[in-house]
């Protein structure tokens, strides 16, 4: 007997409206060519710490029709519009997004994203000045599955000097050198005795949290997607 495949709702959901009307388009900034990345987003005026500058919009979908939607989508191919607004919500900027969608990633950047109401806003982190590009990072989760070039395919080229080389978090540890062998010593005490000595233990894989906010309880840090986009 045939297994029943799971039917996808492909639909859109509704734009929250809760916190007032969606913020599309800003006086602040404006899109144009980036030495970081394709397009970026610069500041056209002076930006204070803490200023809401643009909300990050797009077609909302669930995870499985995000998925499906990029299923034949190119695993080499790092470019990501998808933002996770929850466990129930993507936001795809590919499909009606604005400007929010070219702010590129940066290691150390002037903004980040926010989440309230589930909606993702980009707040400045501080002064920005007119001619600055903005960023903030993307913080794209690892995954089991991921391949041995994944930190190449996401690379980053920030030029901060904290960048960490790559969009992932946590950043990629680095393989600790072997230590050389000791030459053999004659006698069965001495292999004894290094027999004995236990082993370092390596600490557990653990999951990333979403960085605290200092806004309010219904607050929280944004998520990149790189399912498929």
């Amino acid at each position: 007997m045939a297994k029943k495949t799971k039917k996808i709702d492909m639909s859109s959901q509704p734009q929250p409206t809760k916190g007032g009307p969606a913020i599309a388009t800003s006086p602040l900034v404006e899109v144009r060519n980036s030495p970081v990345h394709g397009r970026g987003v610069f500041a056209v005026q002076p930006i204070k710490k803490g200023a809401r500058i643009i909300e990050y919009l797009g077609d909302r979908v669930s995870h499985e029709a995000a998925d499906k939607r990029y299923e034949d989508h190119d695993e080499n191919d790092n470019h990501t519009f998808l933002f996770i607004v929850d466990k129930h919500t993507v936001i795809d900027a590919g499909v009606g997004g604005n400007d929010a969608r070219f702010i590129n990633h940066q290691c150390e950047g002037n903004c980040e994203s926010v989440i309230e109401n589930r909606r993702v806003f980009i707040d400045a982190t501080r002064d920005i000045s007119p001619g600055q590009e903005l960023g903030y990072d993307y913080e794209i989760g690892r995954e089991k599955d991921d391949p041995p070039n994944v930190d190449e395919i996401y690379a980053c080229r920030c030029g901060s000097p904290k960048c960490r080389g790559t969009m992932l978090w946590p950043a990629k540890k680095e393989t600790a050198r072997k230590k050389p062998k000791a030459k053999k010593q004659a006698g069965k005490k001495s292999q004894a005795r290094a027999k004995a000595l236990p082993r370092a233990k390596t600490k557990p894989r653990v999951k990333t949290q979403a960085r605290k906010s200092r806004r309010p309880q219904t607050t929280k840090r944004g998520e990149r997607s790189r399912r498929r986009a």
